[in-house]
């Protein structure tokens, strides 16, 4: 007989026909309905009853969990880099394990953070939102009589220059990239950060050092990134002791010209010291991408400031990062199906 699985996260058909052969499979959840069209409660009802649950953003808290273990759950996936939406305890506690898909956005978070970084040295966003808003622009006039000119520029570089107005930015080849927590993610930064010819080292206090010396990186302490670095990029992960450790303290050891940038979780930054080091110069500026409240409330200072570079929570996503969940997940199914344990199991940290 057939198992019965419920799936609420994309899978290609490819990986999913032969899981087929051996379950049934539901779609549940926001793979049924679509991306933040569920509740918590109409996902434990219809996933009830599955031998196997398979979420994606789907949360599912102590109750749901017991509700799905009474009605006969024994393997659970999330197909997240952080299994947060989850009550592990409550799976533990059930006697499973809890598989997971660490690493499948690394990428994704990678490029984006090097594109931030660029972004931010080079005031990209502000020129470019500028221009948009008519800033820095001449009377209108027939676009497509181009005159003889070669050496074309802005003008006399014054006052009313966008040089000027904008300020002018920094090359990151030569300076030196300090990465908080040197896991999957901050590793590719790393790599990517190296290709560009900056100088970068890594603090983390599970640190791997002859993986970060073969990636060309130095492991330091944290006062040593902090106090080096010219950009400091967040890659922390969401447990109670990285809780607001990005503080006061932090900023007060780093250059007043250096930057920080977060493409992690704003978990991890104090929200009151990161506002105030930014209004009172202790850094020179920063790139966020997370917030404490999302969407980001309108009045955050973070909108109104011209050193901060601020997007809304873009930096895991692309068109192809569900297809490395999808595989690193039919990979956990398989492993179950065939009695084997998983390859991507979370286990909590402190």
């Amino acid at each position: 007989m057939k198992k019965k699985m419920a799936l609420c996260t994309p899978i290609s058909e490819e990986l999913l026909s032969p899981i087929r052969e051996l379950c049934d499979i539901t779609e549940c959840g926001e793979l049924k309905h679509g991306k933040g069209n569920v509740t918590e409660e109409m996902v434990r009802e219809e996933c009830l009853g599955n031998e196997l649950i398979v979420l994606g953003d789907e949360y599912a808290g102590a109750d749901t969990i017991k509700a799905w273990v009474d009605g006969g759950m024994k393997f659970i996936g999330v197909a997240k880099g952080t299994p947060a939406t989850v009550d592990f305890d409550a799976i533990t506690n059930a006697g499973l394990t809890l598989s997971y898909t660490p690493g499948r956005n690394r990428v994704a978070v990678a490029e984006y953070t090097i594109g931030l970084m660029i972004a931010m040295a080079r005031k990209m966003t502000i020129a470019a939102a500028g221009l948009m808003n008519g800033e820095h622009t001449s009377e209108a006039c027939d676009i497509y009589d181009v005159p003889d000119v070669k050496n074309v520029t802005f003008g006399p570089l014054d006052e009313k220059h966008p040089f000027i107005d904008y300020g002018i930015g920094f090359e990151l080849y030569g300076k030196t990239l300090g990465i908080a927590g040197y896991g999957a993610i901050g590793r590719e930064v790393a790599v990517r950060a190296k290709a560009f010819g900056m100088n970068v080292i890594a603090y983390d206090p599970y640190l791997n050092e002859a993986l970060a010396k073969a990636d060309g990186v130095e492991g330091v302490d944290l006062d040593t990134m902090l106090s080096r670095a010219d950009i400091v990029s967040v890659h922390l992960p969401t447990i109670p002791s990285c809780k607001a450790i990005v503080n006061k303290e932090w900023f007060s050891k780093m250059k007043k010209s250096a930057y920080l940038v977060n493409t992690a979780r704003a978990y991890v930054i104090d929200q009151k010291d990161f506002i105030e080091a930014l209004e009172n110069g202790d850094i020179a500026g920063a790139a966020v991408d997370v917030y404490w409240k999302e969407p980001v409330p309108a009045n955050h200072p973070l909108l109104k400031m011209r050193n901060v570079v601020c997007t809304p929570h873009m930096a895991g996503l692309t068109t192809d990062v569900d297809g490395w969940s999808g595989r690193m997940m039919a990979e956990e199914i398989t492993a179950y199906l065939k009695g084997e344990k998983g390859k991507y199991l979370w286990k909590t940290k402190k």
